[in-house]
């Protein structure tokens, strides 16, 4: 029984075939004649579909979500024209159309057939003048502006992604919103013309009813002319106004559609929080209503009532605000020390406190006062849970364990400043204005928003804040627009990226070596302690991470090291062995579809020359180069970037194995975008193109 039950859930879910049912039902219609009791239950159906319509779309949160909503609105359209062409049949024929249609003449309009037609006309002007009109214009100004800022988007997401602020299942859910997004408010921009169309087919077929049926009531029916236009100017005006009234419901609920954004909560909560938010705007409305109402002539208790309940709402929302900041306070003064504690407590707790200033936090993050409200869940603030994402991003494409990061505000620093402090030295700083975006010209665009000038604080690209009212105008000119919380945590991404090195511990990595003991228990204990200990394994890594390559592939990176540390004890000797182990991942990110990597090379003389002033010292091993060979090296390398960056190409330099790791530190300080890769690193299936070729 239970199988059945689900097997009957199932096949009742099945919307294709229900879709397909319904569609070929309402060609039907245009064809079969039916019964006036069918076509009442098929009246009240529409009524009910459109109010589902309504209802739904009341709460919704984000529009292009309803991505059915302009195939619902065509297949209601023509429903409704089936039952018009249904109904025009039976009110021809028999002067009689069911029970809705009748009451919807006599009742509604009281019998009145004048009354019916000014009140039909009014509803066609609503619909078609009024709603139509203004709802198609919001949406084709909505799909032009959606589609002009594709780009922008798309390089807004692709900028989060590379900075780790986003992973890649979250970057394709917002890629394929983007082009959800898109692809509703194309589609609602044709949709409305449905809705158009029905209004100018429902003055048509009302007049053909009219005339139509006042001729048949005289010639065939033998009706006097007032009985012939009073019965079917009656049911004609009926059946305009059942069609009409779910018509205005439909277009209605298409228009709040495209003119509402995007929302945490739905239509009403929304709109009653923002309606209700200041309380002395209704006081203020309290006290003009109160004024109208004694004003000579106007009608006092209308406008009395309507005066005491805003005072009433006004009076209502003030305590709410009251009590709200007194529990902040409580809140305050309970996460204080209890006043009844002993002298011994209070001597712990004093020295737990010294003992916590001795603590140094890896990273943290010094917020001023104005940018609190970011790391405040109740306040709407996802900052920690951003941060957190950050963390999460690293241990899965850098394989590292990013050490918690610690939020705290700081008075000293200014209402919308930040600073990034690691193991308690500023690396980062930069301002934020939480209700404005940033819009960074990464296109070099000639467009210039309005709004206060800046420079992005990781890329150092020329930026704009603004406020939302020109986001859609920036993005449609190339411009990446990113929110406030946004740029705060890229640049935490990318702080970490380039420090990363420097937060790996040795306590991380011995962390990194018992979870890899779990699965690759041979390669761990084989290598550490027997060959080599934790402080040599872990300046490995950091010399990895300090050129930006990931250790996801921890296990690869010790069977290296330990197949040659039986050869050298050597770090940098040992780093170069776990790179070559590497040599599939190194390369890959350079090499183009075709299997090309676009690469910069060193004329054979110059690295006899390079390798000449090769020092291997007991801790590192470095380059000496000439003064001016120095300079004429830094001068070529430089501006073969520039040309490399210029063609698309990331700047890549390949060099002999024994130059590469002191030629990496030479370049460094003042190149440090360049990528060095020695030639063992390169993958085999990989095509190398010289891009410019560095000689003496």
């Amino acid at each position: 029984m239970a199988r059945i039950k689900q097997a009957l859930a199932k096949n009742v879910l099945q919307g294709d075939l229900w879709l397909i049912f319904g569609v070929f039902g309402v060609i039907l219609l245009l064809i079969l004649p039916i019964s006036p009791f069918l076509l009442d239950i098929l009246l009240a159906f529409n009524i009910a579909i459109s109010l589902l319509v309504f209802l739904v779309i009341m709460y919704l949160r984000d529009p292009s979500d309803f991505t059915g909503f302009p195939t619902i609105l065509l297949c209601v359209t023509l429903f409704r024209l089936g039952l018009n062409v249904a109904s025009t049949r039976l009110i021809l024929l028999d002067g009689s159309a069911g029970q809705i249609i009748e009451a919807f003449g006599s009742f509604v309009v009281r019998g009145n057939y004048v009354v019916g037609l000014i009140v039909f006309a009014i509803l066609i002007l609503i619909n078609f003048v009024v709603i139509t009109k203004g709802a198609g214009r919001i949406a084709e100004v909505a799909a032009r502006f959606t589609l002009d800022a594709m780009p922008g988007k798309q390089m807004a997401i692709d900028a989060e992604l590379n900075a780790g602020v986003i992973g890649d299942e979250r970057a394709r859910e917002r890629r394929r919103k983007v082009e959800q997004e898109a692809d509703f408010y194309g589609s609602m921009d044709g949709a409305s013309k449905f809705v158009r169309g029905d209004a100018i087919a429902a003055v048509l077929i009302t007049l053909i009813n009219i005339f139509g049926g006042f001729a048949i009531g005289i010639f065939q029916m033998e009706m006097s002319a007032s009985e012939s236009v009073e019965r079917f100017t009656l049911l004609s005006i009926g059946d305009s106004l059942v069609s009409q009234i779910p018509a205005l419901i439909t277009s209605t609920a298409a228009g709040i559609l495209v003119t509402r954004g995007v929302s945490k909560t739905d239509l009403g909560d929304e709109l009653s929080q923002q309606l209700l938010t200041y309380p002395r705007a209704l006081g203020i409305l309290s006290v003009l209503l109160g004024f109208m109402s004694i004003v000579p002539g106007m009608p006092f208790v209308p406008f009395m009532l309507l005066a005491c309940g805003a005072g009433y709402a006004a009076r209502l929302l003030s305590q709410r605000d009251v009590m709200a900041a007194l529990d902040l306070k409580s809140e305050g003064a309970d996460s204080g020390h209890p006043s009844g504690q002993s002298n011994e407590t209070g001597a712990e707790q004093a020295s737990d406190e010294i003992e916590s200033l001795l603590r140094l936090d890896t990273l943290q993050m010094e917020l001023g006062y104005g940018l609190v409200s970011l790391a405040d869940a109740r306040k709407g603030g996802d900052l920690l849970k951003r941060v957190s994402g950050v963390r999460r991003n690293f241990a899965q494409e850098i394989g590292i364990l990013v050490p918690p990061v610690k939020l705290r505000d700081n008075l000293q620093l200014n209402s919308n400043e930040y600073r990034i402090l690691l193991k308690g030295l500023e690396v980062g700083k930069g301002v934020v204005y939480p209700q404005l975006s940033l819009a960074m010209n990464a296109t070099e665009s000639e467009f210039v928003p309005e709004g206060e000038a800046t420079v992005e604080p990781v890329f150092g690209l020329p930026a704009v804040w603004i406020s939302d009212a020109y986001r859609r105008d920036c993005e449609r000119h190339g411009y990446t627009v990113v929110d406030g919380p946004s740029v705060l945590v890229t640049h935490l991404s990318e702080v970490i990226k380039r420090h990363c090195h420097e937060i790996l511990t040795r306590q991380d990595v011995q962390k990194l070596l018992d979870n890899l003991r779990e699965t690759h228990a041979a390669v761990v204990n084989e290598l550490v302690p027997d060959k080599l200990s934790v402080g040599h394994v872990q300046r490995i890594l950091r010399n990895l991470l300090a050129e930006n390559v990931s250790i996801r592939n921890l296990s690869g990176v010790l069977e290296s090291i330990s197949d040659y540390s039986e050869v050298t004890k050597n770090v940098d000797e040992l780093s170069e062995f776990a790179r070559r182990a590497l040599a599939e991942t190194l390369s890959h990110p350079f090499v183009n579809d075709a299997g090309n990597l676009n690469a910069i090379t060193l004329d054979p003389r110059l690295e006899q020359e390079l390798a000449k002033g090769l020092t291997q010292s007991s801790q590192e091993l470095s380059l000496i180069v000439d003064p001016d060979l120095a300079q004429k090296l830094i001068a070529q390398l430089s501006q073969a970037m520039k040309s490399m960056i210029a063609h698309g190409h990331q700047p890549l330099l390949l060099c002999a194995p024994p130059l590469r790791l002191a030629l990496r530190r030479f370049i460094a300080a003042t190149l440090n975008e360049l990528t060095v890769l020695s030639y063992s690193e390169i993958s085999p299936l990989a095509s190398v193109e010289r891009s410019a070729t560095i000689s003496i």
